[in-house]
């Protein structure tokens, strides 16, 4: 079977597996450590009288994501075919239920109890349609370039994007974004894209007008001296203004010391740029850019429909929250909770990012190169 009589050439299937994926999200999972425990270590000293807390409770999660990752990347992806509809139903449920018994912070009902630590629904939501809209589309590729099918899968997802968007508009805004990629991708056609744009934007103005609290932050975000609650964009701009070409030195921030509210959360770039100046920022942003080249690399090698979705699933739901991030911090859009992926604070979402780059390690695992 190896060997071609008569001919003496010999066939071999090389299994890939991208290590340099691999390499870089632990460098950036590192990265986040340090970073966090240098703008989290004044307010943990202030809150639980322990510097090193955030670094603690983020290490364990990242701990446990890289065992889950480990366990995901060996699992043949084509199994998750068989969860989808419990994925969907049970995002949608876990979404439903926080709205209900969530545990509410800063105003926002958004994480559940579970006793030990608390859970945010949301995240576990983010891999949900991931799966669920890359089983869909592999099901029904030849309906892809139909009107009727891109509206009868996007029906599909908005009781999703509607339940999340009660109390995490941002998140919201991010799943709608990974189901719109996933099937612009699968779809020949583009034009009908112009006009389901068209419709997203609709509903979200009408959405967002539905809150008194959402148009306010439009107005913070034009004129963020003028409004008390515009406090925190500037005091993020000062930091990203004051860190210069090469920044103040690892620690070396003034924002972190109580000005940047939650510096270690949503804020944790303008920390980045403060202290490692716009070379250091400059060098985070390639370092996802080259994530998302190996991500590109992944989905276009796949050795199926199926892999190929779930890649650019993945690849949609990082490459948009970074994006948003970076634009929050920076004022280019308006204030709203997105965190910086693999570094900001938050054990689950570290937890469900780790899980989602096992799964795409799993779909590389797939690829063959035959060589004589």
């Amino acid at each position: 079977m190896g060997r071609e009589r008569g001919t003496g050439k010999r066939q071999k299937n090389i299994r890939y597996f991208d290590y340099t994926l691999l390499l870089i999200v632990f460098f950036l999972i590192c990265f986040g450590l340090v970073m966090l425990y240098s703008t989290s270590s004044y307010n943990g000293q202030v809150r639980f009288k322990d510097g090193a807390f955030y670094l603690k409770k983020q290490l364990q999660a990242d701990i446990l994501g890289i065992a889950v990752l480990a366990v995901v990347s060996r699992i043949d992806y084509r199994i998750w075919k068989n969860f989808w509809l419990l994925a969907y139903i049970g995002g949608i449920g876990l979404c439903t239920l926080v709205l209900f018994i969530g545990e509410e912070s800063n105003g926002a009902k958004r994480w559940l109890d579970l006793g030990f630590t608390s859970f945010q629904p949301s995240e576990a939501a983010k891999l949900a349609v991931i799966i669920f809209l890359a089983t869909i589309i592999s099901k029904m590729p030849k309906q892809m370039g139909k009107f009727t099918s891109l509206a009868k899968i996007i029906l599909i997802i908005l009781p999703m994007v509607g339940v999340v968007a009660v109390e995490n508009l941002s998140t919201a805004i991010i799943i709608l974004g990974v189901a719109i990629s996933m099937l612009f991708v699968a779809s020949p056609k583009y034009a009908q894209f112009f006009v389901a744009g068209g419709t997203v934007i609709l509903f979200g103005s009408v959405f967002i007008m539905m809150a008194s609290y959402r148009v306010e932050r439009l107005l913070i975000w034009r004129n963020p001296e003028k409004y008390e609650k515009g406090y925190q964009t500037l005091q993020g701009l000062y930091a990203i203004g004051s860190g210069g070409l090469f920044g103040k030195g690892l620690g070396g921030s003034m924002q972190k010391l109580g000005f940047v509210p939650e510096a270690q959360n949503d804020m944790i770039f303008s920390i980045i740029c403060e202290e490692l100046g716009l070379f250091g920022a400059v060098s985070v942003i390639l370092l996802f850019v080259i994530i998302i080249w190996r991500f590109m690399v992944i989905a276009s090698n796949a050795q199926d429909l199926y892999g190929a979705l779930l890649v650019t699933g993945v690849l949609a739901h990082i490459s948009i929250q970074v994006i948003l991030n970076i634009a929050v911090v920076t004022n280019t859009i308006p204030n709203t909770g997105i965190s910086l992926p693999f570094i900001s604070y938050g054990g689950t979402s570290v937890l469900f990012l780790l899980a989602e780059i096992g799964l795409v390690l799993s779909v590389s695992r797939g690829i063959r190169f035959g060589q004589e």
